[in-house]
């Protein structure tokens, strides 16, 4: 595992909202749920995304879009346009209303009208610190124009949109997992990009290695020495590359790292003590732990766990903790 691949454990489709609508102007449908991560792409055809409070985007065949909520955004024939908004969400989005293609009540006949447009979206669900560390990598939106490994995905997305048959919703799942990934893959490394500093430290042999072992190991008794051994450089050689790439030295990145797995552990279903999170994540005792764990996120492991991750009345100002509940 690396950083980058890292993150999409706590990201997984899994009876994902799909529609697909084939629209002939004007028309206007209004995204109301506010997803934390949606995807958009137009299969033929043109139109514009608007999200609340940005720029409008104009998405043209084979495009694809990436809108980070919790914003509510619009898909238009043109800006401006006098069509009445239909609502789109959840509300309308369960099988119940008819199948995959069919659940937010947008698709008619006008597939082979001239000028017709077609819109598939997904919207994808983001939970937990390790999907709060993905967004915080992303921009508010994101286009991806047809190219590559992305664009050969969302081929396959609109042919089995376009089916009904046993297991589609996995498929779909399935597919939405991987075009999130090729399309963030894609578009941190277009050329001009701007990626986080760990994703483009991947490329460095020396750093990339320690990052892979880090994300790999993340419980080993690491030291500096320890890790420069495995990466085959000195203990200031990989010092000095780690920070100058990264933006930060090894252990700092890897005590981060663990306290972002610890507290999904913490709010996580399995119901783990204090001491097993300690432990899972590279801990020898709880008390060693906590004080990691608060100094980093500002509370301790046993508010954290009690507010669901939430804000605590009394965090300290600049906290994390602080920081969510503005």
């Amino acid at each position: 595992m690396d950083a980058f691949g890292d993150l999409f454990r706590g990201v997984r489709a899994q009876g994902s909202l799909f529609g697909s609508s084939t629209l002939t102007a004007p028309w206007s449908l209004r995204f109301v749920d506010g997803a934390p991560l949606t995807l958009c792409t137009v299969l033929d055809g043109a139109g514009w995304i608007v999200p609340d409070g940005r720029p409008a985007e104009h998405l043209a065949a084979g495009d694809m879009l990436v809108v980070r909520g919790p914003a509510r955004f619009s898909f238009v024939d043109a800006p401006g346009t006098a069509a009445e908004p239909i609502e789109c969400g959840e509300s309308c989005a369960v099988p119940e209303l008819g199948g995959t293609q069919h659940r937010l009540g947008w698709h008619d006949d006008t597939a082979d009208r001239p000028g017709s447009t077609t819109l598939v979206t997904g919207a994808y669900p983001v939970t937990g610190e390790i999907g709060r560390r993905l967004l915080d990598a992303l921009p508010d939106v994101l286009r991806l124009a047809p190219d590559g490994t992305a664009d050969a995905v969302r081929a396959l997305l609109a042919a089995e949109v376009a089916v009904d048959a046993p297991g589609q919703q996995v498929v779909l799942d399935r597919l939405l997992d991987w075009l999130l990934v090729c399309t963030l893959r894609e578009w941190f490394d277009r050329p001009g990009g701007a990626p986080p500093a760990w994703y483009s430290a991947h490329r460095d042999p020396v750093v990339g290695h320690a990052l892979r072992l880090l994300h790999e190991e993340p419980a080993a008794p690491w030291t500096v020495s320890s890790l420069a051994e495995r990466a085959g450089v000195s203990r200031a050689t990989l010092a000095k590359r780690f920070t100058e790439l990264v933006g930060e030295p090894p252990l700092t990145y890897l005590t981060g790292w663990r306290m972002t797995l610890a507290a999904d552990l913490l709010t996580g279903r399995d119901g783990a003590t204090v001491a097993e999170v300690a432990r899972s994540v590279g801990y020898s005792d709880a008390f060693g732990f906590s004080a990691a764990f608060k100094r980093v996120r500002g509370v301790t492991p046993s508010d954290f766990r009690r507010t669901g991750g939430g804000p605590v009345a009394g965090s300290p100002p600049g906290s994390p903790a602080a920081e969510r509940s503005g």
